[in-house]
């Protein structure tokens, strides 16, 4: 006899949990297979990727709608039972009230966390002036608030993404946004020891969470003794499974050999893998 499906709540506060003590990997699945998969490995917590849900759909990072991205959020909460964290990037609009629109409708998915990243999007201003963001951050926790929804805020600071790579800087920002209701805080392209452990105790008692999108000699425990409560990879498992698919299609088309193959997963086992998890 199957188990109930876990209500939204039982997904929120769950989720909640997580970031209450010790460390957890919060892989990103970029469809509802890969998020099938990703829950059948015992992770208890999923987030989105902008990039990699966008490469799915023949578009670049940034170039989903909002209406596109909401509907990828219902698909990907419908998907699994775990708690579902969603890459929002910066809310869809400029001013305040956007904000606020836009992560009334992500919380009506069922997502059970949710983003705000300060970036822009324009070369020549990259980051949202530190009041502007605080604001923003503070506009989402307001939507949050008035859903009557526990969904988990977490506030972004770009700095290392968009070619300012000072911690001081990430760092005070992140400070800002937990003051303006940010119940976890992240920096991604933060990678080294010191930098990690700087946000880690410069930001505690707050959950810092830490992308590992590139080969790391940092594992998992080593993360965790620095004092982060989460990592998650962005786009990486999206581009991991690209570079395979690249690889075997070039070889294909420009040399006429079918090498690339020899390391794709048998059909027999996807077919019994997803006929075991009772999808329909």
């Amino acid at each position: 006899m199957n188990s109930p499906h876990p209500s939204t709540s039982d997904k929120r506060r769950a989720f909640h949990d997580l970031h209450r003590s010790g460390c957890f990997v919060i892989p990103n699945p970029w469809d509802a297979g890969s998020a099938v998969f990703l829950q059948a490995l015992g992770f208890k917590a999923l987030a989105t990727t902008s990039s990699g849900h966008a490469w799915s759909q023949g578009r670049p990072d940034g170039g989903m709608s909002r209406d596109d991205v909401l509907a990828h959020l219902h698909a990907m909460v419908a998907a699994t039972d775990l708690p579902v964290n969603a890459d929002f990037q910066a809310g869809f609009g400029d001013d305040v009230k956007a904000v606020m629109e836009s992560v009334t409708l992500a919380v009506e998915t069922g997502i059970a966390g949710l983003s705000i990243e300060d970036s822009t999007g324009d070369p020549s201003r990259p980051l949202y002036d530190v009041a502007t963001a605080v604001e923003r951050v503070a506009a989402a926790r307001r939507a949050i608030d008035k859903a009557g929804a526990d969904t988990l805020l977490v506030g972004r600071a770009e700095c290392f993404l968009v070619g300012q790579p000072d911690i001081g800087e990430a760092i005070a920002r992140l400070q800002a946004y937990a003051d303006a209701g940010a119940d976890c805080l992240y920096a991604p392209g933060v990678r080294t020891r010191e930098h990690i452990a700087a946000l880690a105790t410069r930001l505690a008692p707050k959950p810092i969470n830490v992308l590992v999108g590139h080969p790391s000699e940092l594992t998992v425990s080593e993360i965790a003794e620095l004092g982060v409560r989460r990592i998650s990879v962005g786009g990486a498992l999206a581009r991991s499974a690209w570079g395979g698919f690249m690889r075997a299609a070039r070889l294909i088309a420009e040399q006429g050999r079918f090498d690339g193959f020899r390391a794709a997963a048998p059909g027999a086992e996807l077919d019994s893998f997803f006929a075991d998890q009772g999808v329909v």
